[in-house]
């Protein structure tokens, strides 16, 4: 990746909210976690409002090395075998509470896991637009950049043997959005995949167009009336072997949804509630957490799950 697309892609981005909120978030959280932090990356619905008291923030703290982030070995380690640990914070800001999730990633993993990783998880995450609410220094900066930029490389390579040979750029991340979202387990409604192609529709169409000579087949992109289109040459091989591994990435990431959810539950204190919570504001159901799953979440949470999944909390 070069470096003027890098700085090209990076005048793209979002920029974080002037907000107090923000910046409380981000000293307490290098206050409580030190020197070991060289990014954090804001995303998700309170960067499309802008409003961070309105939901839960959605964070990414990017850090040296997980043994460096953390007091005790069992914490790191777990991180390192299902990367990211997610934690929970709330703060006042000004008489009104501020209340945010921190997922913990390393530097390596961050830039695996929008390379080389099978699996969508990040690479499908950070094609989103993405503001980089604080960073160390220019290194860390230029890193996370990188990251960025080829979350969307290794989406469109990923994404576009399973799409039609042609069409427009804009129905080719509804589609291509839609493929990462199926292989989670998501308690969105249906729809939520159309949402973020209409508010990144700017920020989809201009790194398409940054990156469309840097992928790993041909693809040329034309300017009509209707909007950019664009034209594949994908080999039919190819095109087999991207239709045959979408249904291993679905399989592959509902169950490391679930794992990541159980792992939830000893990652921070109300693990359990704030479960409830994301699944009740997603899916509009109320959902009740009885007493047995409280006191043996491993044992009784498997029957939570499949209710779950028969209400169609979960898809």
């Amino acid at each position: 990746m070069t470096t003027s697309t890098t700085e090209r892609i990076a005048s793209l981005l979002p920029a974080p909210p002037a907000s107090r909120a923000l910046q409380a978030l981000t000293s307490t959280l290098r206050e409580k976690h030190g020197t070991s932090i060289s990014a954090m990356l804001l995303y998700g619905s309170c960067l499309r409002s802008g409003d961070l008291h309105d939901g839960l923030v959605d964070l990414y703290l990017v850090v040296d090395r997980y043994r460096d982030f953390y007091p005790g070995r069992l914490r790191a380690f777990a991180n390192w075998l299902l990367p990211p640990n997610v934690f929970y914070i709330e703060l006042q800001d000004e008489g009104r509470t501020v209340r945010a999730k921190y997922a913990v990633l390393s530097r390596r993993d961050l830039g695996n896991g929008t390379t080389r990783w099978f699996h969508s998880y990040l690479w499908g995450r950070f094609t989103q637009p993405t503001a980089i609410a604080w960073s160390r220094d220019s290194d860390a900066r230029q890193q996370v950049l990188e990251c960025l930029a080829a979350a969307i490389r290794t989406f469109l390579n990923r994404t576009l043997p399973c799409l039609p040979g042609s069409g427009s750029v804009k129905a080719l991340w509804q589609q291509g959005l839609k493929l990462s979202y199926s292989a989670e387990l998501r308690v969105e409604k249906p729809g939520r995949a159309d949402e973020l192609a209409g508010f990144g529709e700017h920020y989809y169409r201009e790194t398409t167009r940054l990156l469309a000579d840097s992928l790993s087949f041909n693809m040329t992109l034309q300017e009509t009336d209707e909007g950019l289109h664009y034209q594949t040459a994908i080999s039919p091989p190819r095109r087999l072997a991207s239709h045959l591994a979408w249904p291993l990435r679905k399989a592959q990431g509902k169950l490391l949804s679930v794992l990541r959810l159980l792992k939830a539950l000893f990652t921070f204190e109300g693990g359990l509630d704030y479960i409830a919570w994301k699944l009740e504001r997603h899916s509009g159901q109320r959902v009740e957490i009885p007493e047995r799953v409280r006191r043996w979440p491993l044992i009784f949470i498997w029957g939570l799950f499949w209710n779950l999944y028969r209400r169609g909390i979960f898809r």
